[in-house]
């Protein structure tokens, strides 16, 4: 998880997302078990950044400050827009975008070449990326980000792929483009974490999410999936209990299980589906890790 969250960092400070860095290292310096020189880095950048841009402005620029950040948004999203999608688009431009998306050794290569694949005008491209999803062994992850390549582009119908040693069948046009097009039983979930967890520590709901998002990616259209959408008080407290508990261990290194099962009143007979969720998330952290050493295709 130490080099998932490193890119994450460098990203955010390449695009001068400060706050956000901020509070990312926040959350690394209450990580535990890592090399001594990594705390030291870590605090250092904090105490800089602290130092360079307080607080980002925030509570002495008030409604302006909002304001300015919304229109810094909506610059930056037409700016990479702009990169995405290029005026000039020849054909070695497209197969030099196919072959990243397909072969390129790194996952984040394959997502930006994914994104870049929405905006391409070409007749043939919904089938060839469908064709590379149901022949070959792609990483969850790129498959999910394959899907909503395929929604963005219009595509319609249905996929039936292999998800974590699943067949699922998937509808193309229901695919979600952002964690408000998920149904809302499966944010809910991620919500009554958020509540639980902001009581120990202010900066956990941000990774809480964080962590969440990434989830779903990997589960999205799998058996574990489906259990989300039970429309019951009882599957939203599993469900969250099992994030917390997996947030805490990526977060402390350990956490109380029987703690966790109180809080979230988890009583014997949601035993079995809480150990359930559980499971599934641990997988999911299992397959970030293999992610994070390169791709399975």
């Amino acid at each position: 998880m130490l080099d998932h969250y490193q890119v994450q960092l460098t990203r955010m400070l390449e695009a001068e997302q400060y706050g956000e860095a901020k509070e990312l290292l926040r959350f690394l310096l209450h990580c535990q078990g890592e090399d001594a020189r990594h705390y030291e880095e870590w605090d250092s950048l904090l105490t800089w950044l602290d130092m360079a841009f307080p607080e980002d402005g925030i509570g002495e620029a008030g409604t302006g400050f909002t304001i300015a950040k919304q229109e810094k948004e909506e610059d930056e999203a037409t700016f990479r827009e702009q990169l995405l999608n290029p005026p000039d688009q020849d054909e070695a431009y497209v197969n030099q975008v196919v072959y990243i998306m397909q072969n390129h050794p790194m996952i984040d290569q394959q997502i930006l070449a994914l994104e870049r694949a929405a905006y391409i005008q070409s007749a043939d491209l919904d089938d060839s990326i469908k064709h590379w999803l149901l022949t070959e062994q792609v990483h969850p992850v790129v498959q999910f980000k394959a899907l909503q390549c395929l929604r963005k582009r219009g595509a319609v119908g249905t996929l039936t792929l292999e998800r974590l040693g699943e067949t699922v069948e998937l509808d193309l046009s229901e695919t979600p483009l952002s964690m408000d097009d998920f149904p809302l039983q499966v944010n809910r979930i991620v919500e009554r974490t958020e509540q639980v967890a902001e009581v120990d520590d202010p900066t956990l709901p941000h990774f809480a999410r964080e962590l969440w998002k990434e989830s779903l990616q990997f589960l999205y259209g799998t058996t574990a999936y489906h259990w989300m959408l039970r429309e019951d008080e009882d599957t939203v407290d599993y469900f969250a209990a099992a994030l917390h508990l997996t947030l805490l261990l990526t977060v402390y290194g350990s956490a109380n299980d029987d703690d966790i099962r109180d809080t979230y009143g988890i009583t014997e007979g949601l035993r079995f589906r809480y150990e359930q969720a559980c499971k599934a998330l641990r997988q999911v952290a299992l397959l970030q890790q293999i992610g994070e050493d390169g791709p399975e295709s």
